[in-house]
């Protein structure tokens, strides 16, 4: 699994993307933690720094420094393009879908379907989303009649 991170060094606003491979291992294998748990694949800490090969007092020393990149857009303007099947209800399903996840919608642009599927480009505020941005993603992805999801900006 290769990953990329945000890094904010010494509290200034300024950020940098250092590649996973850079970081010490038990950086890596936090975030993998906590990926775990916010998926649902371990019920307790403890075990879902177990899966991840870490300690679980490794695991309570850096879960609240590191943050997978999703998460450094929560409170932020985020612009999405989707590509929907041209069915009654699917941008209605879309939309109550981010609704239901707390994320505020902005702006929505839709085009003419052509070849049976329209494009839309959905703008949405973060702030109250739950769980951040990428478990709002993966649940468009699943939404019958949604034939891609695409983040395309971030604010």
């Amino acid at each position: 699994m290769e990953f990329f991170c945000l890094v904010n060094i010494m509290d200034k606003t300024d950020l940098f993307i250092i590649h996973a491979g850079a970081l010490p291992d038990v950086i890596v294998r936090t975030l993998e933690a906590k990926d775990a748990l916010s998926r649902g694949l371990c019920k307790t800490a403890g075990e879902a720094a177990t899966r991840a090969g870490i300690s679980r007092s490794a695991f309570y020393k850096y879960r609240d420094m590191v943050f997978p990149f999703y998460e450094s857009s929560r409170g932020r303007t985020v612009t999405l393009a989707l590509n929907l099947e041209n069915r009654r209800g699917v941008l209605s399903s879309v939309l109550n879908l981010v609704a239901d996840h707390g994320a505020n919608i902005l702006t929505i642009n839709q085009n003419i379907p052509l070849n049976n599927a329209a494009n839309v480009t959905l703008t949405i505020e973060t702030a109250g989303a739950d769980g951040g941005l990428q478990p709002l993603t993966d649940a468009l992805t699943l939404v019958s009649g949604v034939l891609s999801v695409k983040v395309i900006a971030r604010e």
